[in-house]
């Protein structure tokens, strides 16, 4: 649905973008990871056409984002990291405006706007000054007019910025809602807790190059072969000795009541080594897969530099 390729943006001598390539299938929700000023917000403008590329190429829906802009925006919905509201218009005339804009149909306008505010949960407020609103409905009203026009892509910059942990919440879950009726979504963020459940991918950029990008699993899978299992026992050190006899286990940590080994063996395999530790007279308490989560995974392939 997206793909971006050798894509690289300068202003005069800095380059905020680096040759960065991706690709987003449809129905994905992608996470855009990286630091303020790592080169999310160029990107994401380029792909929603609002900034032409210095070299390279995107597209959406196999569309050159710069050769076809027009039929481009059509298809996506772009909020902001930051998006005023007007002086004087309550959520429903806000709305009313936007779809005037998107030149939805006046026949089926309201019924749009009904749709578009019972998704975000905005129906009770639709006669409240959007000036007034919390800085978590503020969101939910720009997310709402993104969705106008129903847009088949998402592109949010920053969405959850300056929300308090409930808004925080309820806009993850609203995103995961979105994507399961099947829009592609990119989203942005620095806090990595406000993607961990929600992304199906992701991209994680510094100094506004592209370290890696795929599924959680596939990334893990290329930077760590195998599994990382914790197995518990009341003896570690037995157990750790008696796996050193199994090529497929290599020993990372022996810990008070647990050993953690990596493990690139299948299921059989696993069978196998259990087998053994029981024979060996060694009690088994728990076997369990480590999860790695995306905080721990930013840190291990990142350096920490900003540019």
């Amino acid at each position: 649905m997206i793909e971006v390729s050798n894509l690289t943006k300068t202003f005069g001598p800095f380059t905020a973008v680096s040759g960065i390539t991706f690709t987003v299938p449809r129905g994905e929700i992608f996470g855009f990871i990286g630091p303020n000023g790592a080169g999310k917000t160029t990107t994401m403008r380029i792909v929603s056409t609002l900034l032409e590329p210095t070299s390279g190429m995107a597209r959406v829906d196999g569309l050159d984002v710069v050769e076809f802009p027009e039929r481009v925006r059509r298809m996506i919905g772009y909020m902001p990291d930051y998006a005023g509201v007007y002086d004087g218009l309550d959520v429903w005339e806000y709305l009313d405006f936007f779809a005037g804009a998107y030149a939805v149909p006046r026949a089926k306008r309201r019924s749009t706007i009904e749709g578009v505010m019972e998704l975000t949960d905005l129906g009770g407020l639709r006669h409240k000054l959007a000036t007034s609103l919390s800085k978590g409905m503020r969101q939910r009203l720009i997310l709402a007019k993104t969705l106008l026009h129903d847009p088949s892509v998402l592109i949010l910059d920053e969405p959850a910025a300056g929300l308090d942990p409930r808004a925080r919440i309820e806009l993850r879950a609203l995103l995961k809602e979105l994507g399961s009726m099947g829009k592609t979504i990119i989203v942005s963020s620095h806090i990595l807790t406000e993607l961990a459940d929600m992304c199906t991918s992701v991209g994680i950029l510094e100094k506004g190059a592209l370290v890696t990008a795929g599924s959680i699993a596939s990334i893990l899978a290329r930077l760590n072969p195998g599994r990382v299992l914790a197995l518990r026992t009341w003896e570690p050190a037995k157990a750790a000795e008696a796996l050193a006899a199994f090529t497929s286990v290599q020993v990372v940590e022996v810990g008070e009541s647990a050993v953690k080994l990596n493990h690139s063996g299948d299921e059989r395999d696993v069978a196998a080594i259990v087998r053994a530790l029981a024979v060996a007279g060694i009690p088994i308490t728990g076997l369990e897969e480590e999860k790695v989560n995306l905080e721990e995974l930013f840190l291990r392939i990142t350096r920490g530099e900003v540019q």
